[in-house]
């Protein structure tokens, strides 16, 4: 709970260093994109605070988010269908395993991670600026589902 509050605290001061508002509304996404462990979607957050701003548009959740995203503080997740999740926990770079049918995202901590980074900078002489690294498959609870 300590590393939401913080991340909250740490996204809300980076708006304000750069001269953002801070809404009601830009208050509850950030709230959202913080505490989240579940890499929402644009839509994802819209319906979960819709009720508390009914004036509100998604087109409103949308440029918040690309907002935080120019500021470094969320990670975008795109995917071959056009849909688009927001990491606000851990806003760089980091692996994910996902579920292909009930779209549930996961961070795993791999230990392996920096030495890959190095061997695939040595291997192919790049300097690694970024990467994403992503596993697919069924959760256990769609597993469980299909017994």
């Amino acid at each position: 709970m300590a590393e939401q509050k913080n991340r909250f605290e740490i996204i809300i001061r980076k708006l304000r260093e750069n001269g953002h508002k801070i809404t009601p509304q830009r208050m509850a996404i950030v709230t959202i994109l913080a505490e989240s462990a579940g890499h929402p979607s644009v839509e994802d957050i819209y319906e979960q605070i819709k009720s508390d701003f009914p004036t509100m548009s998604l087109a409103t959740v949308y440029r918040n988010i690309v907002l935080i995203k120019s500021l470094g503080e969320v990670l975008e997740l795109g995917f071959p269908d056009g849909s688009n999740r927001y990491d606000g926990n851990k806003p760089f770079p980091h692996p994910h395993v996902i579920c292909i049918k009930c779209k549930k995202i996961v961070d795993p901590d791999l230990d392996s991670l920096d030495e890959m980074k190095k061997e695939v900078a040595a291997e192919t002489n790049f300097k690694i600026l970024n990467h994403r690294l992503d596993f697919f498959g069924i959760c256990g609870n769609c597993m469980a589902e299909k017994v």
